[in-house]
């Protein structure tokens, strides 16, 4: 009779193990979009995700005045993004990446180490984000792949040539989206990353402009664009999918062109899910070093202690 409940109990485990949904991760940081911008102009397909999940006004750039102070410029925001941490600790002061500290991992490494199964994606209008950023090919980074990659087109000047408009931003954006997109529905990776340019450009070049928020609804589109993606595997193939989409950060309060330092609009982001947050602080407090243990939690991946004892954020799962 025991042996009968025991091998019962046994097939139900592993009977439940395979109609478990698979659980993929994708991040899409758009550059350089302010709180005050994402929230008032139109972005129908960004409010559709946002609408089974959440939306949460958060911030870059660390503790002002503190240890942790992080300039607000892009690739500090990308990698505290990735690595969970701040400038101080994993080195990234500015867009040169100069020397990054890969003792502080991003969840990409952590993911493929938890499961050396799974397939990377990176979809980016900037080169650096691999092969710096996440290190790809590095012993540092215990020669991190990329399964699937799709970038370094802004070096292409044949296919994009580079015009004082940036419109070859433009169509690079429009080019990595559809890579996105496409790689989504027949690979289905299970840690994603793309990354969208031309706002920020936009931003530099126009500040607070129709301009601007024309780029904005632009990106929304391409934003659609990989959510149908998701949601074709989803159906297709019963996956369960974390869509995640921020800033890396804002922009100053006089003209919107400029950012990196410490003001109120240069320092306030945001953060987009598809997912029911579960911690209050995703209303009161996020910080873009929060979606490195939100990734991990929603793969429920186990952090090594060694990683965990210096993350700075807190997963909103």
């Amino acid at each position: 009779m025991k042996t009968g409940i025991f091998l019962f109990i046994f097939n139900l485990f592993f009977l439940t193990l395979s109609f478990a949904q698979q659980k993929k991760v994708l991040v899409i940081l758009v550059d350089g979009i302010p709180y005050d911008v994402i929230t008032k102009v139109n972005t129908p397909h960004l409010d559709k995700l946002t609408s089974k999940g959440g939306f949460g006004k958060a911030y870059v750039g660390g503790e002002k005045g503190g240890k942790t102070e992080s300039p607000t410029i892009s690739a500090v925001g990308y990698n505290s993004m990735l690595t969970g941490t701040w400038a101080n600790k994993h080195n990234v002061w500015g867009n040169g990446i100069e020397a990054p500290n890969y003792n502080y991992p991003t969840f990409f490494k952590v993911a493929k180490e938890a499961n050396p199964n799974f397939k990377l994606g990176v979809f980016s209008t900037w080169l650096d984000n691999r092969t710096k950023l996440l290190g790809e090919g590095l012993t540092a980074t215990n020669n991190l792949t990329i399964d699937y990659k799709y970038d370094g087109y802004e070096l292409d000047t044949v296919a994009f040539p580079h015009d004082k408009n940036k419109i070859y931003i433009k169509n690079i954006d429009k080019l990595v989206t559809e890579k996105a997109a496409e790689t989504i529905k027949s690979k289905g990776p299970d840690v994603s990353w793309l990354y969208l340019e031309f706002t920020d450009d936009m931003g530099h070049r126009h500040g607070d402009s129709k301009t601007f928020y024309e780029s904005v609804e632009h990106a929304d589109q391409l934003i659609g664009q990989v959510y149908e993606a998701v949601s074709l595997r989803e159906k297709k193939f019963k996956e369960d999918w974390l869509l995640i989409v921020t800033t890396d950060h804002g922009r100053d309060a006089q003209t919107g062109k400029n950012h990196g330092g410490q003001s109120d609009r240069e320092r306030e982001t945001w953060i987009a899910t598809n997912k029911k947050p579960k911690n209050p602080r995703f209303k009161n407090g996020l910080a873009v070093v929060d979606i490195f243990p939100s990734v991990c939690k929603f793969l429920n991946i186990e952090i090594p202690n060694s990683v965990k004892e210096n993350l700075e954020g807190v997963s909103f799962f």
